[in-house]
């Protein structure tokens, strides 16, 4: 099967998604602590991790999708019933993300102290942040049908609306109005994306029995649910337990500014270095299904490289200039500890690794093994969790600990990538379709 490495449109639009994902979550600090109470701003912080966490309910699905729309695209069968369950899961991940919304301002009017006009600010955040779901099923359809350059064009339209809209907001534009003409933003994109979608096949417009559909994804798939969905709910843990351990250790105000802020980075290292992953997916996948263990080696080891580029460029930022940048950033809000520097570049090598090898096993259906490392890594996390709690250890160390965990976790993963799709890649046979385990 004769196919480029590199799609370069993939490469330049995807790798400036990714940079201006690191860009726009820097920049909302920036703002938020700018205009917003240390106070106000926290809990702003507390409502987008709650809304990130929604993707606890993914367990794995989107995954599974991606392995069945991608094996059906390569084998050119259109005789399933995939892109009626796709769409499925889009509808059910829609109607979730605007219920939580609704339920944010609801709960924020009627249990705080916030006026409606900021219950609304809430809820509308809420929604903003958690349409990242749909957004999410939505990317991993569109690369299982080849279809990745339009969703990574619409991604840059979107990231550009947000950094104006940050802009704006700093220089005197209402919260609530930024976020109305963004979630509207939203609306537009994703009605794109799927329309595109549809006319390629991997969605339909057949709306009737969604529920049965939907029902119908997860008894064909009841197996890999158990891998998926363990694998899914560790990597959520691990991303956002320390929200809830940071306040219940120093309460709101500056430590949860300061995770926020660290966590920022770390998570916007953790997108570009998955952007960059995703350009090699679709050769890593075709090669797996070939047998062709020299081309997925070179595709792994060019997203290996490529990973570098922004790790450098990163890791020397932080390391001459981030004390004036989060000085930048915080302003009065919080001040970061000089020893969160090495902490990020550490936390983001580790990352590097790990989105690189996970990107190759979890696209080619390796969710039992890599729920087992993240099984690993969670009893760690939540050791280290009853250890801060019980020694009342200050920010730095509670996240020195963090980072010895999870490097240890990007270590296995390396292991388990060359133990299993890498050797699989050289045992001869071309196989059907991508491997699931």
């Amino acid at each position: 099967m004769a196919q480029k490495m590199i799609s370069i449109p993939f490469f330049l639009l995807r790798g400036t998604t990714a940079g201006a994902a690191l860009i726009t979550g820097l920049l909302q600090t920036f703002v938020f602590a700018h205009v917003l109470s240390p106070h106000r701003f926290s809990v702003f912080i507390l409502v987008g991790a709650v809304g990130y966490s929604l993707w606890l309910i993914d367990f794995g699905v989107v995954k599974i999708l991606f392995v069945r729309l991608r094996a059906r695209f390569l084998a050119k069968d259109a005789t399933d019933d995939v892109p009626g369950h796709a769409t499925a899961v889009v509808l059910f991940y829609g109607a979730l993300v605007t219920a939580g919304a609704v339920l944010c301002f609801l709960f924020m009017a009627t249990q705080t102290a916030a006026t409606l006009v900021e219950a609304a600010e809430f809820g509308l955040f809420f929604w903003f942040v958690s349409l990242n779901l749909v957004w999410f099923a939505l990317r991993n359809i569109s690369i299982a049908v080849d279809e990745y350059v339009l969703f990574e064009a619409l991604e840059t339209l979107r990231r550009a609306a947000y950094f104006i809209g940050l802009a704006a907001v700093y220089f005197g534009m209402s919260l609530l109005s930024m976020l109305l003409v963004l979630n509207a933003l939203w609306a537009v994109v994703i009605f794109v994306c799927v329309k595109r979608m549809v006319l390629h096949g991997a969605l339909t417009t057949r709306l009737r029995g969604t529920a049965s559909r939907l029902a119908s994804f997860f008894r064909a798939n009841r197996r890999d649910f158990i891998g998926s969905g363990a694998y899914t709910a560790t990597e959520i843990y691990i991303y956002n337990y320390p929200y809830l351990i940071v306040p219940m250790l120093f309460g709101l105000g500056a430590p949860p500014i300061i995770l926020d802020t660290t966590f920022k980075v770390f998570r916007g290292g953790a997108m570009v270095f998955g952007a960059v992953s995703d350009i090699l997916v679709p050769r890593q996948t075709a090669a797996l299904v070939e047998r062709d263990g020299p081309t997925l080696v070179r595709a792994t080891l060019i997203a290996a490289g490529l990973c570098c580029v922004p790790l450098v460029i990163v890791s020397s930022i932080l390391i001459f200039a981030g004390e004036r940048l989060f000085a930048m950033l915080l302003g009065d809000a919080a001040v970061m500890p000089a020893a969160t520097t090495p902490i990020l570049i550490a936390l983001m090598i580790a990352n590097m690794m790990k989105m690189v090898c996970h990107s190759v096993l979890v696209h080619n259906g390796y969710f039992k093994d890599v729920a087992r490392i993240g099984g690993c890594v969670v009893a760690g996390m939540t050791a280290v969790a009853a250890y801060a709690i019980l020694n009342r250890l200050d920010i730095v160390h509670f996240l020195e600990a963090y980072t010895a965990v999870y490097a240890c976790g990007a270590i296995a993963s390396v292991i388990l990538m060359i133990r299993g799709p890498i050797r699989l890649a050289y045992s001869g046979a071309p196989g059907k379709a991508a491997v699931a385990h």
